[in-house]
């Protein structure tokens, strides 16, 4: 029998209390099922997926984007998401308009969005689609800010070279647009 003084340790972790382990690993498995199941939150569909997402309507999008002074435009004049001439926003991540928000307060450039979630642009997992893209109209102050703020990566398999800001979302240049992955919301 142990003395009142000898406090009951783990011995996976010498020093830490033996309940505080389990305690630990409880706190880990309640904070991922609050986050899982929590109303408005996206569940994971499978291995592939980061993590939970927050979905957002086109409306909320747009009046973020509003709040902002960021414009949009299609060149079909529309934001049907199956339609690959819109713009859509809907589907798209809270993250991804939140990153947005980000670079047009951090560049003071204007920006304005011209691909959203509408059908017509590469799949995958961090696809416009899957509400983790968005395409920005190239303009001189955006390239000056992305080239001379974010870190070069080097070219995409098509050939798109490539900038990565400090908080890991991607740049692509496309020519004629900027093709943003938004990972998170950029330090918003």
């Amino acid at each position: 029998m142990k003395s009142p003084q000898t406090p009951d340790v783990s011995p996976a972790h010498p020093g830490r209390p033996a309940g505080s382990r389990v305690r630990a690993v409880l706190t880990a498995l309640a904070l991922v099922l609050g986050v899982l199941f929590a109303p408005g939150v996206g569940v994971l569909t499978s291995a592939t997926d980061a993590h939970a997402v927050t979905k957002i309507s086109h409306a909320t999008a747009t009046s973020m984007f509003r709040s902002s002074g960021i414009t949009w435009s299609s060149s079909g004049g529309c934001s049907d998401r199956n339609n690959p001439t819109c713009t859509s926003f809907e589907q798209l991540n809270l993250a991804t308009a939140q990153g947005a928000q980000t670079l047009k307060s951090a560049s003071g450039c204007a920006l304005n969005i011209t691909g959203g979630t509408e059908t017509g642009h590469a799949s995958g997992t961090y696809s416009h689609w899957n509400g983790y893209k968005l395409d920005f109209s190239k303009a001189t102050c955006v390239t000056n800010y992305v080239k001379n703020t974010f870190t070069y990566i080097g070219v995409r398999g098509d050939g798109a070279p490539q900038w990565k800001s400090g908080a890991g979302n991607v740049y692509a240049d496309e020519g004629n647009h900027w093709d943003v992955t938004f990972y998170n919301c950029g330090g918003c």
